[in-house]
C-alpha cells in the first residue's frame, strides 16, 4: 500500500553496491567506541539518503491520537472516584480494579509483539482500534441495572486495556519505519508521549465536567437528584470519548499503511531477528536486562501512583479537583520536556546515558521531596498545595520525558531485534510493576504511606542501574556512522 503516491525516483533501489577491497571483498571499519564487535565487524556501507513522504507526520498523528485516546478511555474513572461511587455505586475495589485493567490488558501483550513482527503495523493498528471502539461503546450501554452496568464498564475498560501493548510498544517501530535518523527520537517521543498525554486530559476532563459529591446535601430528594446529575454528566464524557475513539479508528481504516514505498535509512531496509531468537537474543544481553529493569521498575511504581492519586492526596486534604490539577501539569509537562529532550537527542547523538542519568537524578529529588513533605508529624516541612505542585509536576517532568530516551537506548542496545519486541517486553516488565502494587493497593487502600515510599527508592535504584549501564548504538552506526 503506497506505491501509487511515490514517483519513479522515489522508487529507486536504497541501498547502491558496497565498495569492495583489493582483495574483491567488503571493506570492514575497525572497533570503535561504544559498538559491539558484531556491530563493528560489519562491513562499510555508502552513505546514502533514505527515501522520507510527507504523509509519515500523518501516520504518527493517526497513531499519536490513538494512544491518546487509549490513555483517556483507561484514566476516566481514577480523578472521578468519588462522584462514579455516587452514581453508579461503585467500591473501592471496583475503583481500583477499573485503573487494574490497564496492566491485566499487558498479559496478552506477546500475542501483539507476534501480530506486529508477522503482519506489520496496519493490522496490528487496525485490531487495535477496533477494541477500543468496543470497548468505549460497552460503557455507554444505557442499563438502568447497575449491576449490569458495572460489569460492562469493567469489560470496556479490559479491551481498551489490550490495545495497550500496541500503542506503548509500537512508536520505536513506527519511527524506524517511516522517519529518518535524524527525526527517530523526536518521532518516537510523539507517538509514546501522547498515550500519557491521553491519562493527563483525564485528569482536566472528568473533574471539569463531572461535579464532584462533595457539600451534597442530606435531603433525601437532593441526595438522588444529584446522584442522577453527576451520572448524566459522567455518560456524556463516555459518549464523548466513545465517539472520539470511533473517530480514530475511521481514519486509521481510511488509510494508515504498514510502511512507506522504500524505507528511509539502512536500519530500516535491513534483516531483522526472526521472533523466536529476538526473545533469545533479549533473554541473554544482560545489559537489555539492566536497562529494563530501570525503566519498568521506576515508571511502573509512577503509573500505579497517578492513576490513584486523588486516593493518595485524600488523606492531605487535597480536593479532587486539585488533585486532578496536579496529575495533570505532571504528566503534561513530562510530555513537553520529553519530546524537547528527544529532538536533543537527535541532534546530539551518542549521549543518551547522561540525558537519561541527568532525568532519573532530577525524579530521585523530587519524589524524596514529595515523600518527606507528606509526613508532616515527622519532618515538619510545609504541607501546601505549593509544594505539592511542585513536587508532583517536578517528577511527572523527570519520569515521563525519559520514556522516549529509554525506547530509543532499548532499541539500540539490542538491534537488529525488532522495536516492538524490544519494547514490548520492557513495557511487559513495567505493568507488571504497576499491577502488583495496584494489587496491593485495592488490600491496603486505608494506608498508603508505603506507596509513596516507592517513589524515590524505585527511582534510587534506576539510577544506579543507569550508572553501571555501558552503551551502544549499533543501529545508529549503521545508519550515520559507517563511511567509505
Amino acid at each position: 500500500m503506497g506505491l501509487g503516491w511515490s514517483s519513479v525516483e522515489e522508487r529507486e533501489s536504497l541501498l547502491p553496491p558496497q565498495p569492495r577491497g583489493a582483495a574483491g571483498g567488503p571493506v570492514v571499519p575497525q572497533l570503535r567506541r561504544g559498538l559491539t564487535p558484531a556491530a563493528a565487524a560489519a562491513p562499510r556501507l555508502v552513505p546514502v539518503l533514505g527515501r522520507v513522504y510527507g504523509r509519515r507526520w500523518l501516520v504518527l498523528l493517526v497513531f499519536s491520537l490513538l494512544g491518546f485516546a487509549q490513555g483517556l478511555v483507561w484514566n476516566s474513572w481514577g480523578p472521578i472516584q468519588n462522584s462514579a461511587r455516587l452514581a453508579f455505586g461503585f467500591s473501592s475495589w471496583d475503583i481500583a480494579l477499573l485503573v487494574l485493567w490497564g496492566p491485566i490488558g499487558f498479559l496478552p501483550c506477546f500475542a501483539f509483539m507476534w501480530l506486529m513482527d508477522k503482519r506489520g503495523l496496519r493490522v496490528t493498528v487496525l485490531l487495535t482500534s477496533f477494541l477500543m471502539v468496543l470497548g468505549a461503546g460497552l460503557r455507554c450501554v444505557p442499563l438502568s441495572d447497575l449491576t449490569i452496568r458495572k460489569k460492562l464498564i469493567h469489560g470496556g475498560q479490559l479491551l481498551n486495556g489490550l490495545a495497550g501493548p500496541t500503542v506503548m510498544n509500537a512508536a520505536p517501530f513506527l519511527s524506524t519505519t517511516w522517519f529518518s535518523p535524524d527525526e527517530r527520537a523526536t518521532a518516537t517521543a510523539i507517538a509514546s508521549l501522547l498515550n500519557y498525554l491521553g491519562a493527563a486530559c483525564a485528569f482536566l476532563v472528568g473533574p471539569l465536567v463531572v461535579p464532584s459529591p462533595n457539600g451534597t446535601s442530606h435531603l433525601p430528594l437532593a441526595a438522588e437528584s444529584n446522584s442522577e446529575h453527576i451520572k448524566d454528566r459522567i455518560e456524556a464524557v463516555l459518549y464523548a470519548e466513545f465517539g472520539m475513539v470511533s473517530l480514530i479508528f475511521s481514519a486509521a481504516l481510511a488509510y494508515f499503511p504498514s510502511r512507506p514505498p522504500f524505507p528511509p535509512s539502512v536500519a530500516a531496509a535491513s534483516q531483522r531477528l526472526s521472533y523466536r531468537r529476538s526473545f533469545c537474543r533479549l533473554l541473554s544481553n544482560f545489559r537489555f536486562l539492566m536497562i529494563a529493569l530501570a525503566y519498568a521498575i521506576p515508571l511502573g511504581v509512577f503509573s500505579g501512583w497517578s492513576g490513584v492519586l486523588d486516593l493518595i492526596l485524600t488523606p492531605v486534604h487535597v480536593s479532587q479537583v486539585d488533585a486532578g490539577w496536579i496529575g495533570f501539569w505532571s504528566i503534561v509537562g513530562g510530555c513537553v520536556v520529553g519530546i524537547a529532550m528527544a529532538r536533543f537527542a537527535d541532534f546530539i547523538r551518542g549521549m543518551l546515558k547522561l540525558i537519561l542519568l541527568l532525568l532519573l537524578f532530577g525524579a530521585t529529588l523530587a519524589s524524596t521531596w514529595f515523600t518527606l513533605t507528606c509526613l508532616t508529624s515527622v519532618t515538619h516541612l510545609p504541607l501546601t498545595t505549593a509544594t505539592l505542585y511542585t513536587s508532583c509536576i517536578l517528577l511527572g517532568v523527570f519520569l515521563n520525558s525519559s520514556i522516549p530516551i529509554f525506547f530509543e537506548l532499548f532499541v539500540e542496545t539490542v538491534y537488529p531485534v525488532p522495536e516492538g519486541i524490544t519494547c514490548g517486553v520492557v513495557t511487559f516488565l513495567s505493568n507488571m510493576f504497576m499491577g502488583v502494587l495496584l494489587f496491593f493497593l485495592t488490600f491496603y487502600h486505608t494506608e498508603l504511606s508505603w506507596f509513596n515510599w516507592c517513589l524515590p527508592g524505585s527511582c534510587l535504584l534506576s539510577l544506579l542501574l543507569i550508572l553501571c549501564f555501558r552503551e551502544s548504538y549499533d543501529r545508529l552506526y549503521l545508519d550515520v556512522v559507517v563511511s567509505v
